[in-house]
């Protein structure tokens, strides 16, 4: 079968994948389409450090083909959307309702693929998923069974880009009615923010980002305001210049310090910085500690503090009764051959979200 793999060198698009059967509460799924995220260009960079040879792709959606012993949930046949949380469901965290922060499903990646050129030599999956393959086997809490009527193109990217942006305004940040919100980056990631905030209630959204193209799915998405970073010679200034006082909210989805410095010199009193964007790990960013006794505080947020299958539920829901995007955040859908084409258009900030149909 066919996937896209990175050896610690260069992407391929192989033919010659095979993966295993689906063990006790597993499943098989074939794909059908898969978002592709910064995050997945990020292990080819090496932002995002991961073991090689991995077959990439986190964001995804298909059918079930086979399901393991004690999977009862989904079965053949089923649609699903797939989230990266392999979370066990037993530790501490878990218990607690916070399937992100599972200690055992970070830094434990399987081994389910192999290639036939290359026999005995197993390949690791991506974020516990892989669905840059035709088919890959997750665990049952990851496969979340979802309305045939839902776009595989458009349900892929809940799994991942909608998980973590709306999941960041509505699980961490917690906007409420009236709040204001400045997202810096209107990729993919940022645009889910955007909606977030609009489904919470927001009174001023305004969107942040270098490209002035943006602004009109910025606005289709839900933002009041726009302000193109390369146009201004301060972006702080020129958003309080709309919001004297600050936001209430200020989320970074871009990975950069200097836009993490950014948010926090947005915010009003009691505000609070969300950082999204994904840095490289050895990545320092800084910041006035006198401020935050204005009760300003800096969060991090995994993957949108989301219990996926609920949250997945959910939006898939939201998408049904027109409240939630999912259609407009598709910009092309590539075949899985053009994968190149893609990461460059995706790396080039050209698309909200690149789609690999199989």
């Amino acid at each position: 079968m066919k996937g896209v793999i990175f050896d610690g060198k260069a992407a391929q698009v192989v033919d010659d994948l095979e993966v295993r059967d689906p063990g006790i509460g597993e499943v098989l799924v074939r794909i059908a389409a898969a978002g592709l995220c910064h995050s997945d260009l990020s292990v080819i960079d090496g932002t995002i450090p991961f073991p090689v040879p991995v077959v990439l792709g986190h964001e995804g959606a298909g059918t079930v083909e086979a399901v393991g012993p004690g999977v009862t949930h989904v079965q053949p046949g089923d649609h699903v959307a797939l989230s990266t949380l392999a979370n066990c469901g037993t530790c501490v965290e878990c218990g607690r309702g916070r399937p992100t922060m599972c200690r055992k499903a970070i830094g434990s990646p399987g081994k389910p693929f192999t290639r036939r050129s290359e026999p005995g030599t197993p390949l690791y999956n991506f974020a516990s998923t892989s669905v840059f393959a035709e088919r890959t086997v997750v665990k049952a809490v990851q496969a979340v069974r979802i309305d045939p009527a839902i776009p595989f193109t458009s349900a892929a990217l809940i799994g991942c880009g909608v998980l973590t942006g709306v999941g960041a305004v509505l699980n961490r940040a917690r906007v409420g009615i009236g709040d204001t919100v400045a997202v810096i980056g209107c990729g993919g990631i940022g645009l889910n923010v955007i909606q977030g905030a609009r489904l919470a209630g927001a009174s001023r959204i305004v969107a942040v980002d270098a490209v002035a193209e943006k602004e009109a799915a910025a606005r289709v998405f839900g933002a009041t305001d726009f302000v193109d970073a390369r146009a201004v010679t301060d972006t702080v200034e020129a958003v309080k210049a709309l919001l004297p006082e600050g936001v209430d909210h200020a989320f970074e989805c871009v990975g950069a310090v200097a836009l993490v410095r950014q948010a926090v010199d947005l915010l009003n009193r009691h505000g609070q910085a969300v950082l999204l964007g994904m840095t490289r790990p050895e990545a320092e960013a800084s910041f006035r500690p006198a401020e935050m006794f204005l009760d300003k505080s800096i969060l991090g947020c995994r993957y949108g503090s989301s219990r996926p299958q609920v949250d997945i539920a959910l939006y898939a829901s939201l998408y049904g009764e027109g409240r939630l995007l999912l259609d407009e955040l598709v910009t092309e859908v590539f075949p899985v051959d053009e994968f190149e084409v893609a990461a460059e258009a995706t790396h080039g900030g050209k698309v909200a979200r690149a789609v690999l149909a199989f």
